[in-house]
């Protein structure tokens, strides 16, 4: 006979505790704020180990660049729709009393001609202070943000960064670095690409480029050709010939030893396309190494589903699917330059690379194994 149960017993269930989480201290904060042709995000992170814990984030689309092809400005809609992506960021850096951080536009203000109007009215309508940033020092930090995957195997690295308004690509030479010191070596670019002479290994950058062409650039190129696989071919090759000065692009390259790094929306979404994901998931595709053959197919795939196909993919997406064939093209063009078996995906970019930067120049991140 089953015992029974007293009266009351289980009712009510007992309490768990579980502390709420404590929040960070602000004073550990760091924000990093990248403003490109196309996107406006931020990032908002405390040093942890060698690494960093993402406190806070931000992305919206705000077509900056919109127009800037033909004009050579920023338009009223773009630079409004820009400072009202602004300033959610602001309240989330006043939220979090954020005092470390650097906030930086790229190409669609370089070559702006009213760009420097547009970075006034920011200050003064958000509180923030926008810095234009030179394409050495995008290229540097989107090097960096990617040491975490750079394999300890690797002795040649390109890292290759698409984005809205222009195309960055380094290539750097970690032959004289011990194995396990090669992602620490390339953290160590955060001081720029030519430092004095340093007590530690160091990479050495052979050759570094910034293509003025980007995915939003690129496609306003060909915006006029109306068939969709003869624009594409055209984009590929037209940004082969924008690479003609690099000069690891004159030399056959071996593939042992040899690592291809891309960071881009472009990429992310290739890789997430692959893997065949209904929901992106970060977790699954940053790191993630595909082969030739594998980008060549999915791209093959792009042309198949042609531009209507492409904006019902929910992998794709109606903001993205006008873009997705000229970063495809550049990374065709990539591919076709430099064979190679694998490329490696990296979710991160110059927001990560900025934080990288900041930390490692304040001393917070541990001299750790990446």
């Amino acid at each position: 006979m089953a015992p029974r149960r007293p009266i009351g017993a289980g009712v009510f269930p007992k309490p768990v505790d579980s502390p709420a989480p404590i929040p960070p201290d602000p004073a550990e904060l760091y924000a990093a704020l990248d403003l490109g042709t196309n996107s406006c995000r931020m990032l908002i992170a405390q040093p942890k180990g060698s690494q960093f814990h993402v406190v806070d984030s931000f992305s919206k689309s705000v077509q900056l660049g919109a127009g800037l092809e033909g004009s050579r400005r920023l338009s009223r809609s773009s630079m409004g729709r820009t400072i009202s992506a602004l300033r959610v960021c602001q309240q989330k850096i006043k939220r979090h009393k954020v005092k470390r951080m650097r906030l930086v536009a790229t190409e669609a203000c370089r070559r702006a001609v009213n760009a420097r109007d547009f970075i006034r009215k920011v200050r003064a309508e958000t509180g923030l202070q926008l810095e234009i940033i030179q394409p050495e020092e995008e290229a540097r930090l989107a090097v960096i943000s990617c040491a975490p995957l750079v394999s300890t195997k690797t002795e040649q690295l390109l890292v290759v960064d698409i984005g809205g308004g222009s195309t960055e690509l380094v290539w750097i030479d970690l032959t004289s670095v011990p194995k396990r010191e090669r992602p620490r070596a390339i953290m160590r670019l955060h001081a720029g690409f030519h430092t004095p002479d340093s007590p530690f290994p160091a990479a050495k950058v052979v050759d570094w480029i910034s293509v003025p062409l980007g995915v939003a650039t690129l496609r306003d190129q060909f915006d006029d050709v109306q068939d969709d696989a003869a624009r594409f071919a055209l984009m590929s090759w037209f940004f082969e010939e924008n690479l003609a000065e690099f000069a690891p692009y004159k030399d056959e390259q071996t593939r042992i030893g040899f690592q291809i790094v891309g960071t881009s929306g472009t990429v992310t979404t290739v890789a997430a396309t692959h893997l065949g994901l209904k929901r992106y998931d970060r977790t699954k595709v940053d790191g993630l190494r595909m082969t030739s053959d594998q980008i060549d197919k999915v791209i093959r795939g792009y042309l198949d589903l042609g531009p209507e196909g492409r904006r019902r993919d929910p992998r794709i997406g109606q903001d993205r699917q006008a873009l997705i064939m000229s970063g495809a093209a550049i990374l065709q063009a990539l591919l076709r330059c430099w064979p190679t078996d694998r490329l490696s995906v990296a979710d991160r970019g110059l927001r990560e690379g900025l934080l990288y930067a900041q930390m490692s120049a304040d001393g917070v991140l541990e001299d750790a194994p990446y």
